[in-house]
C-alpha cells in the first residue's frame, strides 16, 4: 500500500453472516468505528439470519446492508452461487478500500471471491489454521485455504498459524501475529456483566453437581456419528453427579440427531440457541466443555474451563499442546470415557484447568487496526502505536521478525489471580 498520509478514513468492509464471525469481528467493527482513521461498513450475509440480529446489536456493531440469500435446506453450491453474486454487487456499490473476512465460514469465502474479482484487496483474520485434511472439517479447511490465496493481510492468531501461512508460499511480510480476536470480545462481554446462566440455580436438596457445557453442531459430525454421540452424553449424565447444558443449534439436521437421546432426562438440559452474553455467563459457570465448536476451544483456556473436543482433527492444536484441550475423537465410548476419567480425576482436571492460554491476550483488534492503518499510510496514534511496540519488542509482529518479541511470544496470555485475569507473558 501507498506509505502517504491518507486524507480521508479507510472504508473498510467487514463482512460476516454467523455467530462466529460477529463475534470475532465486532472487537474490531467497533475499534474502527471509534477510530477517525477508519469507515467499518458491516455487511451480512444472514447465513445465521435468527441467531444474528440481537447478537450484533448487543455487541454494538451497526450493519450497513444486509442480504437474503438464505433459503432453507439449500445446498452449498447455491449458497456460495448466491453470495458471491450478492457481494459482488454490494462491494460494487460501496467502493470500499479493503475488504475483511473472518474465519473459515462459506460467507468468508464468497466475500474473499467478490472482492477478489472486484481487485479490492482483502484482509483475513484468524488466518493459518490448518487440521491438514482437505475435508476435514467441511468445508471450513478448503476455504481458509482459498481465502488464504487470496488475502493481502494475513492476521493469525498464533504462531503455528502464521507457520502454516508461510510454509505455503505466502509472504512473511504480508503475516502478522496478532492473537485471536474472540478473545478481546470474550473479556469485553464478560465486563458487561449483563449475561444469564443456562444452568439451573438449585440442584433440589442434592449434592453439587459438575456442570457440564456442550455444543455439537459440525457438518461431518451430523448423521449417524451425532446420533451416537448424543447416546453417550446421555449416558455421562446417567451417572447422577452432573448435569449437562446443551444450547441447540438450529440446524435441522443437528435437532433430528441429538433431541431424541438428550430430552427427557432430569439432568440434561436442552435450551434453544443462547445469546452471546448468555453464553458467555454459561460458558464461566460451567466446570467442563465438551464441544466440536472451533471458537469455544479458544474460550474455554482463558476462563480456566477445561475442553474435550468431539472431533477427529483440530485446526487449534495450540490448545491441545498448552494442556489446556483434549482431541477424544467421535467414538462415543472413547467419548464417555474421556469425559469420566477427566471429571474423577481431580488432579488431572486442575492441571487442564491452569493450562496456559496460547490464544491472545485480548488486544489482537488493536494490532489489526494499527497495522492496517501504517499500510495504508495513517497515523495510527499514541495508543495504537503504544499497542504495535508491546506486540513487537525489536520487531513489526510479522512473521519476518520471528514474530512479536521474537523468543517470547507476549501474546500467550498467564494466569494470575483467577479466570480472566491475564499478564503478558
Amino acid at each position: 500500500m501507498s506509505s502517504s498520509v491518507i486524507t480521508s478514513p479507510v472504508r473498510a468492509m467487514l463482512v460476516l453472516g454467523t455467530r462466529p464471525e460477529a463475534v470475532k469481528l465486532a472487537p474490531l467493527a467497533r475499534a474502527m468505528a471509534a477510530s477517525p482513521l477508519f469507515d467499518p461498513v458491516v455487511v451480512t450475509t444472514g447465513q445465521h439470519r435468527e441467531m444474528l440480529q440481537q447478537m450484533l446489536e448487543l455487541l454494538q456493531v451497526p450493519v450497513r446492508t444486509e442480504l437474503d440469500v438464505m433459503r432453507d435446506r439449500q445446498q452449498l453450491s447455491t449458497l456460495t452461487a448466491r453470495l458471491v453474486a450478492g457481494l459482488g454487487e454490494v462491494v460494487r456499490a460501496r467502493r470500499p478500500d479493503l475488504v475483511i473476512v473472518q474465519g473459515d465460514t462459506t460467507t468468508a469465502l464468497t466475500g474473499a471471491l467478490a472482492a477478489f474479482y472486484e481487485h479490492v484487496p482483502i484482509a483475513h483474520v484468524e488466518a493459518g489454521l490448518r487440521t491438514g485434511v482437505l475435508d476435514n472439517p467441511f468445508p471450513e479447511e478448503l476455504n481458509r485455504r482459498l481465502i488464504g490465496r487470496m488475502a493481502r493481510w494475513h492476521f493469525a492468531p498464533t504462531p503455528r498459524a502464521a507457520g502454516h501461512l508461510t510454509a505455503e508460499g505466502v509472504l512473511e511480510a504480508e503475516v502478522f501475529v496478532t492473537g485471536n480476536t474472540v478473545i478481546d470480545n470474550l473479556l469485553w462481554m464478560l465486563a458487561q456483566d449483563t449475561g444469564r446462566s443456562a444452568f439451573p440455580a438449585g440442584t433440589g436438596g442434592r449434592p453439587p453437581l459438575r456442570r457440564v457445557l456442550l455444543t455439537l453442531h459440525r457438518r461431518e459430525n451430523q448423521g449417524a456419528t451425532m446420533r451416537a454421540m448424543g447416546r453417550a452424553l446421555r449416558r455421562l449424565a446417567d451417572r447422577g453427579d452432573v448435569e449437562l447444558v446443551l444450547p441447540l443449534h438450529k440446524s435441522p439436521a443437528v435437532r433430528d440427531a441429538l433431541l431424541p437421546a438428550l430430552t427427557g432426562h432430569a439432568d440434561i438440559h436442552v435450551v434453544e440457541p443462547l445469546g452471546y452474553a448468555d453464553f458467555c455467563a454459561t460458558l464461566a459457570d460451567c466446570d467442563l466443555v465438551m464441544t466440536d465448536s472451533g471458537g469455544v476451544q479458544e474460550e474455554a483456556p482463558s476462563l480456566d474451563k477445561p475442553a474435550l473436543v468431539l472431533r477427529t482433527t483440530t485446526e487449534r492444536p495450540e490448545a491441545v499442546e498448552a494442556g489446556a484441550a483434549r482431541l477424544v475423537g467421535t467414538e462415543p465410548e472413547t467419548i464417555l470415557a474421556a469425559a469420566c476419567a477427566l471429571l474423577d480425576d481431580p488432579a488431572g482436571y486442575a492441571r487442564m484447568a491452569r493450562a496456559d492460554n496460547p490464544f491472545g491476550d485480548g488486544r489482537a483488534a488493536e494490532r489489526i487496526l494499527a497495522q492496517l492503518a501504517e499500510d495504508f499510510g495513517a497515523d495510527a496514534g499514541p495508543r495504537a502505536a503504544a499497542v504495535t511496540d508491546a506486540c513487537a519488542e525489536g520487531g513489526s509482529g510479522r512473521v519476518s521478525d520471528g514474530g512479536p518479541g521474537g523468543d517470547t511470544d507476549p501474546l500467550v496470555a498467564s494466569r494470575t489471580e483467577g479466570p480472566g485475569s491475564y499478564s503478558t507473558a
